[in-house]
């Protein structure tokens, strides 16, 4: 195995390594990694018009019938470097197989959608494209429309979170809908499908598709975690050459054009201190986070688009309350809400109708809204990778962006281990106190009316109804894996790998990640 890295000429030797790749030169077209004209022209069409380093550095080998695994920073262009390869075979052959893309969570299943299907439509005049369907399958949409879909003809492309795949299957029995012609899969956010938390539903789904000789298999992450790079040490398939790690060097942690700050506050002063933060925001002042916005009255002023992460759905629900109390209009994306209120409060922020958007982790991954100029972290995640992926919202595409942290007396810890990973010191970033304070009453009654509007509704209630199921639904996953007396239980991670050999472990660490993400 070879570790391709942009910006050196050398290449880090893996387990079992084999060959090396040469680092592209600059590429100033997409004609030169000999796509398709039509692809070529579709891009050209939605001002995408020169390849990115991930993009120079995976398509030839992914042309060429290579398993990838790449990895590069949040922003960097990754989904259009499996994309654009799986829709130039296409274009030569849409008969004898097709594409399933793996994703972790529902709203970047609808992304990858919106992106195959805008590149495909663009170029679907003087290609083989004309006719290409790509299905998405989510859950919390109408099952029944989804199964409808797939069996009036197997789709091109299929995009899916994996428990409603796998739901699907199940219902129809393994051998419906023909996933023993796929010819590609791609595990998009590689690190988070490579967790405990999507391990029954993968080990399913793998031992339906065809053997890893049979397909080729393509991983991008913008965390290289120790869950990932395990595969990278499985034997090659006989036959077949070995996968390929092409890790853009430097480019796995934050942009560079991302300003980092945290507030060191006490707990029960968090709300007045978000809404001065918000009404006084350091990206649309440009200032360097001292006294950041303290000589600024003007509280009518709009807010700067703006993603908050919080690691309960309640927290961000009553956030969202009590902002709205307050004068600030929000949308709020979490688990407990039906998936068509979700996709519609993602619809209202993606089109800037409202410009705060306040989520647990399910928006963390791979969204790209590239107007948002701020990330706050109301609840600093426990795995780095997680602040990795969350910060990444913003400064997207070499724009500038913020993302500030709420820092108390207990997440000092987590700072270190954050800044230790990333490489990045956080500054840190001070309001007067007397000024933020003079909001506390207001905050406070605005607080009280939203605890008791999630208190009427009933929210409180249906949390814990869905937490029930959701311990039911592990519960039954855990006997349904349960290894049989004297045999090993294989990991995911030996499952997915093209080697389809081997055995690994994920670490403690992993589940706990798991455990956050799900939140």
């Amino acid at each position: 195995m070879a570790s391709a890295q942009v910006g050196t000429s050398s290449t880090a030797e893996m387990s079992g390594a084999t060959s090396s790749t040469e680092v592209p030169p600059t590429l100033r077209s997409f004609s030169e990694l000999s796509l398709h004209p039509s692809l070529v022209r579709s891009l050209a069409s939605l001002a995408i018009t020169v390849p990115t380093p991930i993009q120079a550095l995976t398509i030839p080998h992914i042309l060429g019938g290579r398993d990838v695994i790449g990895g590069a920073r949040t922003g960097s262009g990754k989904t259009l470097a499996f994309a654009l390869p799986i829709l130039h075979q296409l274009t030569r052959d849409m008969v004898s197989g097709f594409a399933i893309i793996l994703t972790p969570t529902r709203e970047l299943g609808v992304q990858l959608h919106e992106q195959f299907v805008a590149v495909a439509a663009g170029a679907a005049s003087g290609s083989g494209l004309a006719g290409m369907r790509c299905a998405l399958v989510l859950g919390g949409m109408d099952m029944q429309a989804q199964a409808t879909e797939l069996a009036r003809g197997l789709p091109h492309v299929i995009v899916a979170t994996p428990g409603r795949l796998c739901d699907l299957l199940r219902s129809q029995g393994d051998g419906a809908y023909g996933l023993s012609r796929c010819r590609f899969v791609v595990l998009d956010e590689a690190d988070r499908l490579l967790t405990p938390t999507f391990a029954p539903e993968l080990k399913y789904l793998f031992s339906i598709l065809p053997p890893a000789r049979q397909r080729q298999t393509l991983l991008f992450t913008a965390t290289l975690t120790a869950e990932v790079e395990q595969l990278v040490k499985r034997q090659p398939v006989e036959g077949k050459e070995p996968p390929l790690v092409c890790k853009i060097e430097g480019d796995t942690t934050t942009p560079p054009t991302l300003q980092q700050r945290y507030l060191f506050l006490p707990s029960h002063v968090r709300e007045p201190y978000l809404l001065y933060l918000l009404r006084h925001a350091p990206c649309d002042e440009g200032l360097s986070g001292k006294d950041a916005g303290d000589d600024d009255d003007d509280e009518t002023r709009p807010v700067p688009p703006t993603i908050i992460f919080t690691a309960r759905c309640r927290t961000a629900a009553l956030l969202s309350k009590m902002l709205e109390e307050l004068g600030i209009a929000s949308v709020s994306l979490h688990s407990r809400l039906t998936q068509p209120q979700r996709l519609a409060n993602l619809a209202s922020f993606r089109a800037q109708r409202v410009k705060l958007l306040i989520a647990t982790d399910v928006a963390s991954r791979g969204l790209d809204v590239p107007e948002v100029r701020m990330v706050v972290n109301w609840d600093l995640p426990l795995a780095w990778q997680d602040y990795v992926h969350r910060v990444g919202r913003t400064a997207r595409n070499g724009r500038t962006g913020w993302a500030v942290s709420f820092v108390t007396e207990r997440d000092v810890e987590l700072v270190q281990g954050i800044e230790e990973h990333v490489g990045v010191k956080m500054e840190e970033m001070t309001f007067t106190e007397d000024k933020v304070l003079e909001k506390l009453n207001a905050v406070s009654a605005a607080k009280r009316v939203a605890t008791m509007a999630l208190h009427d509704g009933k929210f409180e209630e249906r949390e814990d109804r869905n937490k029930g199921k959701a311990a039911m639904r592990q519960e039954a996953a855990g006997k349904s894996k349960k290894p049989k007396a004297g045999k090993t239980k294989k990991s995911i991670a030996s499952s997915a790998s093209t080697a389809d050999s081997g055995k690994t472990t994920t670490g403690g660490s992993a589940a706990r990640r798991a455990k956050v993400a799900a939140s």
